[in-house]
């Protein structure tokens, strides 16, 4: 039997540079400021004086292992709709700049997560399109002071300044708080995975058109 040499492997780096990213957003409305390390371990630092709105940031930052520090002053007076869109908007910029070229990543991203009865399925894909297609029928209008017709705001503003496509299904629940909660995790966890360095693919743009 002929032997044919094993084709050399490439190994992928020890360390990669952090991928961190730091914006503002003033507006007679809101003053929002966003730093995000995309490979960072969940650590959070929340201000938006909306309490529910900070527990649904902080699932993206601990179930997406990113560091996310925002702070966000906004007209609450009239409601929370300004300051959660820009927050949306702020968060969004600030991943796309924190992503860099995307060399390396794996571009795509889902999760199913459940929470008690209800079960949300997100998946991702970091295309250069903007794009969201939501069907989440909440339970309840208000989750607390949180109006629950913010969560869409939330996601639109994000998807077109990261550039992304997102698909948000809510499968079950009848708690409007569970819903909402599943999204935000499920949400973390596909963009923990898209947003991840592929070993296989180090160095190359997930895409054939070879730009994202």
């Amino acid at each position: 039997m002929k032997n044919y040499p094993l084709t050399e492997r490439t190994e992928a780096p020890a360390t990669c540079a952090p991928r961190i990213a730091e914006l503002a957003r003033n507006t007679a409305e809101t003053q929002v400021s966003v730093r995000v390390n995309l490979d960072g371990t969940g650590v959070s630092r929340l201000h938006t004086g909306i309490g529910f709105f900070d527990h649904m940031l902080d699932q993206i930052a601990r179930h997406g292992l990113i560091d996310l520090d925002i702070d966000a002053e906004g007209d609450l007076h009239i409601d929370g709709h300004h300051t959660v869109e820009d927050v949306g908007i702020t968060l969004g910029q600030a991943v796309y700049k924190a992503m860099g070229n995307k060399k390396g990543i794996r571009r795509y991203g889902h999760a199913y997560v459940p929470l008690d009865e209800a079960l949300s399925r997100v998946v991702v894909d970091f295309s250069g399109r903007p794009g969201l297609v939501m069907d989440v029928s909440f339970k309840a209008a208000m989750i607390g002071n949180f109006d629950s017709q913010l969560v869409h705001e939330f996601f639109q503003g994000f998807v077109n300044h990261a550039f992304v496509t997102v698909h948000i299904d809510n499968l079950k629940g009848e708690n409007a708080h569970h819903q909402c909660e599943s999204v935000f995790k499920a949400f973390a966890r596909a963009l923990r995975m898209a947003l991840e360095f592929d070993p296989r693919a180090l160095g190359s743009i997930p895409s054939t058109k070879g730009s994202l």
